[in-house]
C-alpha cells in the first residue's frame, strides 16, 4: 500500500534506445543529447513550480545512469532558485528487468505482462515490480520534506496501478508531475502534470 503523502515523479529523459523503441530494462542506456536536452528543460518548469508547498527537498533516484543524470539536472536547476536538494539512489527503483526482451522491439507482449498473463523468460513479473517499487517509494517518502522521485516508465506503470490508475499508461520522457493521495483510501491518486 502506497503511504499516503504527495511527491513529485520524474521520468529520465529520453536516450537511444527510448528513440528506437526498443526494450530498455536494467540494461543502462544513458541520455542522448535529446535527453540531456529535456532533462534541462524539465528543470527549468521545476523552477517555476517547486516552491512553497510543492517546494522539492529531496530527490530519491533510480542508480541507472539516465534517471541518475536527470536527477543531477534537475537538482542543479532548483540550486538556482533555492538550497540544492539532497540527491540519494535507492536500488529499489530501478526499471524492470525484462530479461530476453532487453534490446529487443516492445511489442504485443507488453500488455500480457502488464496483465500478468505473460512474463518474459528472464524477466520480473509485473506485480514483483510493483511491489518493490512501493516499499522504494515508500521509504522515500519515510524522509523530511516533498521528495522528487526519478526513475522510469515501466516502474511507473507499476506505481499507476498501486495508485488505483489504469496502469498501461505511457508517461513521457521527462516530464514531471505531482501525485497526491486520495481523500478516501483506495480510491484514485491524483495525478498533475507540470507543464
Amino acid at each position: 500500500m502506497m503511504t499516503p503523502m504527495r511527491y513529485w515523479y520524474l521520468r529520465h529523459g529520453e536516450t537511444d534506445w527510448n528513440k528506437q523503441g526498443l526494450s530498455q530494462g536494467r540494461t543502462d542506456i544513458p541520455l542522448n543529447a535529446t535527453g540531456l536536452a529535456q532533462a534541462e528543460a524539465a528543470g527549468e518548469l521545476l523552477t517555476g513550480r517547486a516552491a512553497g508547498a510543492l517546494r522539492i527537498d529531496r530527490i530519491v533516484s533510480s542508480p541507472l545512469m539516465r534517471a541518475l543524470r536527470t536527477a543531477e539536472v534537475a537538482a542543479d536547476a532548483l540550486e538556482r532558485v533555492g538550497p540544492r536538494p539532497s540527491l540519494t539512489v535507492d536500488q529499489g527503483l530501478e526499471e524492470v528487468c525484462f530479461g530476453e526482451q532487453e534490446g529487443q522491439s516492445m511489442g504485443a507482449w507488453y500488455d500480457d505482462w502488464i496483465a500478468g498473463h505473460y512474463t518474459p523468460p528472464g524477466a520480473e513479473p509485473f506485480m514483483l515490480l510493483r511491489d518493490r517499487a512501493v516499499e522504494a517509494v515508500n521509504r522515500a517518502l519515510g524522509g523530511p520534506g516533498t521528495v522528487m522521485i526519478v526513475a522510469h516508465g515501466a516502474l511507473f506503470r507499476a506505481l499507476r496501478s498501486a495508485m488505483h490508475l489504469p496502469a498501461n499508461v505511457r508517461l513521457p520522457n521527462a516530464t514531471p508531475l505531482v501525485a497526491e493521495p486520495p481523500a478516501i483510501t483506495g480510491t484514485p491518486w491524483k495525478l498533475t502534470v507540470v507543464s
